[in-house]
């Protein structure tokens, strides 16, 4: 027998028992069989640690992030515990988490079952990462070249078109383009009004999603921008003295979410074989924010970290104070969400795939 064709099979093995294992455990949403791999692009809300390996301010591998982490290990999520792509990994019996691509060392049955291209801090357009030095969205697409490339050195090409393009791949990205380059640093006001920005923006996103299906993809969820409004820093920003939402920016944001939503059919349209699913989190995290009780939570317009108000990143560290029960809190940081509404999300993201991506019964 081949090396190569031993190797496939002890690797196929492996994998088939790791499956087992993960869908042995105590999560009650569990859908094995559904895609062979997760494939992550965008930004904090799905950078499992990219950021960790890149010259950059814009990292969280430092307490206080990861407090609710297995093993409390800050891991460079913004988040104070798992991130989407981690809950979808285990419910669809995976592995428990998704490692980041740009871990050294990665071991070939991580990138059976995929990874993270993301980059905390990223956006659709270019000019948001010129400071940051972060990796744009339009530039992870040569990591999953070197990604495929790998792939196919592990069970060579023919296996690794098929892995790519069964794949489930996740895109995420945008808001950090309105705060970084529209609201808070007017860089494109001075260029666009914000709906012409949005049509920038999702002509940038029409060009990399082409750019995923000629790699392969074929399964793609794209998803909306958040409330930007009832983010705690732009409460902050824009001195909301009541820490009430920002109504203009939510109304950008619910804009350009209607725009998206008519884009991506006619996208698919356009590339044969493609399925192309848009993801609201928009009115689920609004729901949250104006029901707070409803899910669970109390605090709703500041972070768990320090004050709540402008803590992120480099100042949300171990210097900084925690509120003493985060699943209380809507928002980990200034920013970002905790652990307990990503886990929600997540629950209702493939509650709405299903019916989408599940095979059709013979």
């Amino acid at each position: 027998m081949a090396p190569r064709s031993l190797l496939l099979i002890i690797l196929v093995v492996f994998c088939s028992k790791i499956t087992a294992f993960q869908c042995n455990n105590k999560n009650k949403f569990s859908y094995p069989n559904l895609f062979p791999a997760i494939l992550i692009f965008g930004d904090s809300t799905v950078d499992t640690g990219n950021n960790n390996y890149i010259p950059t301010v814009f990292k969280g591998n430092h307490p206080p992030y990861g407090d609710d982490f297995p093993g409390q290990v800050p891991t460079g999520r913004f988040s104070n515990g798992k991130l989407v792509p981690d809950f979808l990994a285990s419910m669809f019996c995976l592995k428990e988490t998704i490692p980041p691509f740009l871990t050294p060392n990665l071991p070939d049955k991580e990138l059976l079952t995929g990874v993270s291209f993301a980059s905390a801090g990223s956006g659709i357009d270019e000019l948001t990462t010129a400071v940051s030095k972060v990796i744009p969205v339009s530039r992870q697409t040569e990591y999953l070249k070197e990604y495929i490339h790998r792939l196919t050195r592990i069970v060579g090409k023919k296996q690794a078109q098929k892995i790519v393009s069964e794949a489930l791949v996740i895109i995420s990205a945008g808001t950090n383009d309105f705060i970084f380059n529209f609201y808070d640093v007017p860089t494109r006001r001075l260029q666009f009004s914000v709906y012409e920005y949005q049509d920038y923006l999702q002509s940038k996103l029409t060009k990399f999603i082409k750019e995923l299906y000629d790699l392969g993809c074929r399964r793609m969820v794209v998803s909306g921008l958040p409330p930007i409004g009832c983010l705690p820093i732009q409460l902050t920003l824009k001195l909301s003295i009541l820490r009430k939402c920002v109504p203009m920016e939510n109304l950008d944001s619910l804009s350009y979410n209607t725009k998206l939503v008519k884009l991506l059919p006619r996208i698919q349209q356009t590339l044969p074989g493609s399925k192309l699913f848009y993801a609201d989190s928009y009115n689920r995290l609004l729901d949250m924010i104006k029901y707070p009780r409803k899910y669970g939570f109390v605090e709703t317009s500041k972070g768990c970290c320090g004050t709540g108000t402008v803590e992120a990143g480099p100042l949300c560290n171990h210097l900084t104070p925690v509120c003493g029960n985060a699943s209380e809190f809507i928002f980990w940081d200034s920013i970002h969400p905790g652990e307990s509404v990503y886990r929600y999300l997540t629950e209702q993201l493939v509650k709405d795939l299903l019916p989408y991506f599940k095979p059709k019964a013979v």
